[in-house]
């Protein structure tokens, strides 16, 4: 079991984490408002169930990671650019199991969730409370509700955000630079970030 201390102070990483902006954040507010809540739970679906395996092959994940980071970054900045805020009814509706897997893949270049399963979990687990798998578990299942949580409250309220920015441009401007400015320091990051031998 893990410890009463260690569940809160990983909840709160767990928190910390799912609040910060990132690839699945994205996907979720695009599909959310695009498709509506439906949609956006759909790909919910597909983001958690990738949460559901251990991340393995590290390396792959981290550069696969950092380039889609930048694509992301790029694609929120380059001329034309229009806001992943900013409705869109130009494009294709996709179906449920198109929405799940995009939501799968989605989560499995998203570095924050290679750098929290892999750097920082680990932290949280406590050989001396016993079975150190089913501590990873328990962490495991907990990050999962977190971000589960945080997640459907974006799914839901992600049409009235779009319907808020819509009548500041201004705000849809300085979001895109906002957000490529984030993506870009996380794929940095990810990419110079060195696993520990």
């Amino acid at each position: 079991m893990v410890s009463s201390a260690a569940l809160a102070g990983f909840a709160l990483v767990a928190l910390g984490m799912v609040c910060t902006p990132g690839p699945n954040m994205i996907y979720l507010l695009t599909r959310s408002i695009m498709q509506g809540r439906m949609a956006g739970f759909i790909s919910l679906l597909g983001v958690t169930a990738l949460l559901m395996a251990v991340p393995f092959a590290y390396g792959a994940l981290q550069w696969a990671g950092g380039l889609y980071l930048l694509w992301l970054a790029w694609n929120a900045v380059k001329p034309g650019a229009r806001s992943v805020l900013e409705p869109r009814r130009d494009l294709m509706v996709d179906g449920p199991r198109k929405l799940f897997l995009m939501g799968f893949v989605t989560n499995l270049l998203n570095p924050k969730i290679a750098v929290l399963y892999l750097s920082l979990l680990p932290q949280f687990i406590d050989p001396a409370q016993g079975h150190v798998l089913g501590q990873g578990i328990e962490l495991g299942l907990l990050q999962i509700s977190v971000s589960f949580s945080v997640n459907i409250v974006i799914v839901f309220t992600a049409g009235s955000l779009a319907r808020i920015f819509a009548t500041r441009p201004s705000w849809l401007k300085m979001q895109r630079w906002l957000m490529a400015g984030v993506l870009t320091g996380l794929a940095v990051r990810l990419v110079m970030d060195r696993r520990p031998a």
